[in-house]
């Protein structure tokens, strides 16, 4: 028998961090493990109680939240995982990433990976089309990091432009395929 894939959803600080859910959803009944990670700031627009129902796991939102067994819990995750998803990724996480930056459970966990890690940008038009962001977007794809989307949509600012996260399809379907290229 085949050992289940591991998942680790990190949710990032965005109005998308609603998405998060129909992620889980998809990812479960695709028969995959997940772990949910938040981001400081992520419980401002979605609750670890939501996520852990729907996910079956804690979710880990403190890197020195002192876990039930000894652990080096970002270390331990990131060998855990199979693939790293950020879903949503905020402009904030993405600039972390591209500067090698581990001051939160998200980042330090995302470093200490070998595994896949697949990225989904979701913010405002004028936040993505940013030249840093460009530049660390460029910078993470340099690295090896999957990119999906954004897309055109309805941004929270209530208007229609680039910035709206990847459908939850598209983004399960580079899952699997990467999971599939792992075998």
């Amino acid at each position: 028998m085949m050992k289940k894939k591991r998942i680790l959803l990190c949710v990032t600080a965005s109005i998308a961090a609603y998405r998060s859910c129909d992620i889980i959803n998809n990812l479960r009944k695709s028969g995959f493990e997940v772990q949910v990670l938040m981001s400081p700031d992520a419980h401002h627009f979605i609750t670890p109680l939501t996520l852990q129902t729907l996910s079956g796991k804690k979710v880990v939102c403190d890197m020195f939240e002192l876990p039930q067994e000894w652990d080096i819990r970002h270390v331990s995750l990131a060998e855990w995982a199979d693939i790293v998803l950020i879903a949503p990724a905020s402009a904030d996480m993405i600039s972390r990433l591209a500067c090698g930056l581990a001051n939160c459970v998200v980042s330090a966990t995302v470093l200490a990976t070998q595994a896949t890690v697949i990225i989904a940008p979701a913010m405002n038009d004028r936040m993505y089309a940013h030249r840093t962001i460009q530049d660390n977007l460029a910078r993470l794809r340099d690295l090896g990091y999957l990119i999906v989307g954004p897309r055109k949509g309805r941004l929270a600012c209530g208007y229609e432009a680039m910035g709206h996260i990847a459908g939850t399809d598209e983004i399960v379907r580079l899952v699997k395929e990467n999971l599939h290229r792992q075998r």
